[in-house]
């Protein structure tokens, strides 16, 4: 990959609105600002210095730092998809893409998926290539403390 395409905040504010619209949730931007520095950061080189890395934390920052007033996985997923699209991957790397995120993105939002973790994951997800064993374990430990978190909030929701 030579170089590497880039989309503004209007687009991304567009691709929100359809994620919306489609799948329902309050719209609105919840702070502008880290929206914006998400999109400028991922193309500092010297921060980011490959296609991984940028896409990797574009997902972060959309998901993780709630920059939106709603659909914030949902969001990080589809301007990941767009990422992809706009840097000519094929339309079934995309797809997979798409399909396996939307399991990932709540692990990473809660914290069962370390930063660390889901970048390794990213990249084999986005090579085509099926998850090494390591992955899949990585995987494996990341439902686990997941499941043990949802226990833990119904617990105290019922308390």
């Amino acid at each position: 990959m030579n170089e590497i395409n880039y989309f503004d905040y209007k687009r991304a504010i567009n691709i929100h609105d359809d994620i919306l619209e489609i799948s329902g949730g309050l719209p609105g931007v919840k702070d502008p600002g880290r929206l914006e520095s998400a999109l400028e950061f991922i193309q500092i080189d010297l921060y980011y210095p490959d296609f991984l890395d940028k896409l990797s934390e574009l997902i972060i920052r959309i998901a993780c730092f709630h920059v939106f007033n709603d659909g914030n996985k949902r969001t990080s997923i589809g301007l990941g998809a767009l990422f992809l699209e706009i840097n000519d991957f094929p339309d079934d790397v995309i797809s997979h893409f798409i399909t396996e995120m939307e399991n990932i993105i709540v692990l990473l939002v809660d914290h069962a998926l370390s930063q660390d973790d889901f970048y390794k994951l990213l990249g084999v997800m986005i090579s085509g290539a099926p998850y090494p064993e390591e992955q899949q374990f990585i995987l494996y430990q990341a439902y686990t403390i997941y499941e043990k978190n949802e226990k833990e909030r119904e617990l105290n929701n019922r308390a």
